[in-house]
């Protein structure tokens, strides 16, 4: 399971039908502000809906991230004042990557208090943390069923 990001996956004429035909009539139908993920499926006949999320979901959001070369503070800000536009946000054209790491028995019963190694060895990732926790000996174990995210960015 994971997530990927990359500027080149689509081409502008197939960004622009995405736009015209989903993203803003669904905004201009409902009066929506905030996140908006829409999960598409290209066909041989266009882009087709699969889901909506009105939120920043896992682990799409970790190589979203590691592409965004804008103050993520300022956009939040001018997104709150409703000034946000697309050219204050800047992006990287590298595409990015996320794998998430899931604990033994995803995604039923979950393995937990499984032993964590070498996350403070990875120097080329960003490691997010999500089913983990300390145990009473200082050890990072599992805490749940997706237990990290390793992302990263890079040239094609």
């Amino acid at each position: 399971m994971g997530a990927y990001s990359d500027s080149l996956i689509l081409t502008a004429a197939e960004r622009n039908r995405i736009l015209e035909t989903i993203v803003n009539p669904v905004v201009a139908a409902t009066g929506f502000t905030g996140f908006l993920y829409a999960g598409l499926m290209m066909t041989a006949d266009g882009p087709s809906v699969l889901e909506f999320n009105v939120r920043m979901g896992d682990p799409e959001t970790q190589p979203l991230m590691m592409r965004l070369e804008s103050d993520w503070g300022e956009a939040l800000m001018a997104a709150a004042r409703g000034t946000l536009r697309p050219e204050h946000l800047q992006w990287s054209t590298e595409p990015a990557a996320c794998v998430v790491l899931t604990s033994q028995g995803y995604p039923g019963d979950c393995a937990t208090g499984l032993k964590i190694t070498g996350v403070e060895e990875v120097n080329s990732a960003q490691v997010f943390q999500a089913g983990t926790k300390h145990s009473l000996d200082g050890d990072l174990v599992t805490a749940g069923g997706r237990v990290l995210g390793v992302t990263a960015r890079g040239p094609i």
